[in-house]
């Protein structure tokens, strides 16, 4: 099975890309989705997080208060870091265990797509990095319209990712996610194609 590590900066077009290839039969694990259910009320990571951050980060029925909490960590690295050395590893090993899942149902290819997949090092755990870039700007524009912050708190976001040029030597693929959806389309339906083409040739030799 081969696994692609499916990245980019905050509002870069990843989960744009990701559904396009959902499109074309991906089996995806979407670790933001992940990373939801692990924090869930009653898991251990939300336990861990309550009693890191008081309950001043829990919404009147138990769940986490993302924004709250976002407002935390973006404006303090420790507690940024704080909360990410209580995710991480749970959600590294929830990965871990869905990649295991689909290669024992013989999946000939998964997307493992990970915001922070290089700065977790699960880089480590796919066999291509494909990496969403934008510029600066377009990531702004569309946090502003995307989540209502100002621009302010839009540079703190993408400033508390690693820059976008310590990523890109890192990356297999680089995909622009500033393209026009039919021509990003196109392009993922190619990249798509010869993964497909190469497991069916492997398959065929072995």
């Amino acid at each position: 099975m081969k696994v692609m590590g499916l990245t980019g900066g905050i509002a870069s077009g990843k989960s744009t890309v990701a559904s396009i290839l959902s499109e074309f039969g991906a089996t995806i694990i979407d670790a933001d989705k992940v990373a939801r259910e692990v924090v869930e009320p009653g898991q251990p990571a939300w336990h861990d997080i309550r009693k890191a951050f008081g309950d001043d980060i829990l919404l009147a029925h138990g769940s986490l208060n993302r924004q709250r909490l976002g407002e935390i960590i973006f404006n303090d690295p420790t507690k940024r870091q704080m909360l990410n050395s209580i995710m991480h590893p749970r959600i590294i090993e929830e990965c871990q265990k869905r990649l295991e899942h689909y290669k024992q149902a013989g999946k000939q290819a998964v997307i493992l797509e990970v915001p922070l997949l290089i700065e977790t090092g699960m880089d480590a755990m796919v066999d291509e990095v494909w990496l969403v870039v934008v510029d600066t700007e377009t990531q702004i524009n569309r946090l502003i319209k995307r989540d209502g912050l100002s621009r302010g708190q839009a540079l703190k976001r993408i400033e508390a990712q690693m820059p976008l040029e310590e990523k890109i030597p890192k990356a297999d693929i680089i995909i622009d996610g500033q393209l026009k959806i039919n021509e990003l389309r196109s392009y993922l339906k190619t990249l798509w194609n010869n993964i497909l083409a190469v497991g069916v040739e492997v398959k065929e030799k072995g």
